[in-house]
């Protein structure tokens, strides 16, 4: 038996597709129990994205391109399009950033978090059952990766509080 859950302001009976929204829109642009992606890039300059602290730690900036990578490789699975086998070292997915490219990177995020919203919102119940479990790991995955670009601009000095996170 499901029971009623609290989805954004509504009581109504969850569904695999509503389960599903409600995780890719907490981790893109939605805050619910945590900061979403789209807050805790907000504001950011390139140079403040290049910032290391020195100890090893990924930038912002190469978070932000570690999360593109993945999910559009995994949005263009989903979407029937050509995906080739990643060969490579998952290191080389966080590049660094400049100007324009950190914010073309920001940009991309969004459309693609935008874009797996919408392949959820559009799929049918046999897509959707297949997809699942992969949606949700991309859920889990985004979350962590926010949680740590959130840490680096604590650590730097640019987080604002008011946003989410003391």
């Amino acid at each position: 038996m499901l029971a009623s859950v609290h989805v954004f302001g509504q009581t109504a009976t969850p569904t695999l597709k509503s389960v599903l929204l409600t995780q890719l829109r907490s981790t893109h642009n939605k805050a619910d129990w945590f900061v979403p992606a789209n807050t805790a890039v907000e504001g950011l300059t390139a140079e403040q994205a290049n910032w290391k602290d020195g100890s090893g730690n990924h930038s912002v900036g190469q978070l932000v391109q570690h999360l593109v990578f993945w999910n559009e490789r995994q949005l263009n699975k989903f979407l029937g399009k050509e995906v080739k086998d990643f060969k490579g070292d998952n290191n080389e997915t966080f590049a660094s950033v400049d100007k324009a490219s950190w914010e073309t990177a920001v940009k991309k995020l969004d459309e693609i978090l935008t874009g797996l919203e919408q392949f959820v919102e559009k799929a049918d119940d046999k897509t959707l059952a297949a997809a699942a479990g992969t949606i949700a790991n991309i859920s889990t995955h985004n979350a962590y990766h926010t949680g740590q670009i959130i840490f680096v601009r604590k650590e730097q000095g640019s987080w604002n509080p008011e946003h989410g996170v003391k």
